[in-house]
């Protein structure tokens, strides 16, 4: 993973605030839980007193309860109650102090903060804002891929395997020859679109002949990304790692096609199914890779087409201090 980074993990209906969940994202092992007034948060789910998991537990107040001898955890991950040592002793606890991770909540997604919590941002959190507003009505689907979540987002950038892998939904016309494709990187962002053609001959055009077409893609580090289908129709997706060789991909379809709201709401319903039919064609081919997580160098032996995918390891070998993998 990306070290201090706010990862998009999990939608946020499916925190309630009553109920501890647990969770691996990142490759930790987490007890997610709302305090009383609704905040999020997050801690390592193993009691530090004889090592079981706190999410068989309760919450209790602002706190998570360990089942087993009553201690008391806020979502800052300091120890609130130790009770076999009674009332009489002080209220605060460090010995007994669990490992917290940054949690905020927006656009209906929780975002955690790969990092030490005191390290945590508080600026603007990967997300597209000049493109959705409360005009939109979505749909969201989750799905469980086998694959390093690199590899899941290099394949929403990858513009070559749309006539093979998609030969039947959005790759129909055999285009074949990839022009370009133009990329456009900017902060932590990649810009591209298709540019292809049916090949009968003609020349290739390399990526300054190219334009950023109105339907394009663009992903935001360290795992969102959006397909701009219109300014009226287009698909979100956030890469959520379980671990470095399980991801769960959350895909959202918004529309503000029409007027009206109940139509909107059934088409995003309807463009539910069409996500699925989708992600499931590329989830057949992409599981299969190997190694795993992606690197800037792999020894693949990429096409001039590849080129958001080189941008995309380059950025992200640079976040990652130069790491190749993980």
């Amino acid at each position: 993973m990306i070290p201090n980074q706010w990862y998009a993990v999990l939608p946020s209906k499916k925190l309630k605030k009553d109920r501890l969940l647990s969770v691996r994202r990142l490759g930790l092992d987490l007890v997610m839980f709302r305090d009383a007034a609704g905040k999020p948060g997050a801690v390592v789910d193993r009691c530090p007193h004889r090592g079981v998991q706190l999410s068989v537990g309760k919450r209790k107040g602002d706190c998570v309860q360990c089942p087993f001898h009553g201690l008391e955890f806020r979502n800052d991950g300091t120890c609130a109650n130790v009770p076999a040592l009674g009332r009489a002793a002080s209220g605060e606890f460090p010995r007994y102090n669990v490992k917290a991770y940054a949690v905020r909540e927006a656009n209906g997604i929780l975002y955690v903060w790969n990092g030490e919590a005191a390290e945590a941002t508080s600026g603007p959190l990967p997300w597209f804002d000049h493109h959705f507003d409360a005009s939109y009505s979505w749909s969201e689907i989750e799905d469980l891929w086998t694959s390093h979540y690199s590899r899941a987002i290099e394949n929403q950038l990858d513009v070559v395997h749309l006539p093979f892998v998609h030969h039947n939904t959005i790759g129909r016309g055999n285009r074949t020859l990839v022009h370009g494709p133009k990329v456009i990187v900017q902060d932590a962002a990649v810009l591209t679109s298709a540019n292809n053609e049916v090949d009968v001959g003609q020349r290739r055009k390399p990526a300054e002949e190219c334009d950023i077409k109105s339907t394009y893609l663009e992903f935001r580090f360290p795992n969102v990304w959006m397909n701009h289908i219109s300014d009226r129709i287009k698909v979100m997706i956030y890469f959520a790692p379980i671990d470095e060789e399980q991801t769960i991909l959350y895909i959202r379809f918004y529309t503000n096609a029409t007027p009206l709201r109940p139509v909107n709401a059934f088409m995003a319903w309807v463009g539910r199914f069409m996500n699925r039919a989708i992600e499931r064609q590329d989830r057949r081919v992409v599981i299969t890779q190997r190694p795993k997580p992606s690197a800037l160098r792999s020894g693949e032996r990429l096409v001039p087409g590849d080129r958001p995918i080189v941008e995309y390891r380059r950025i992200r070998a640079r976040l990652q201090g130069g790491a190749a993998e993980g």
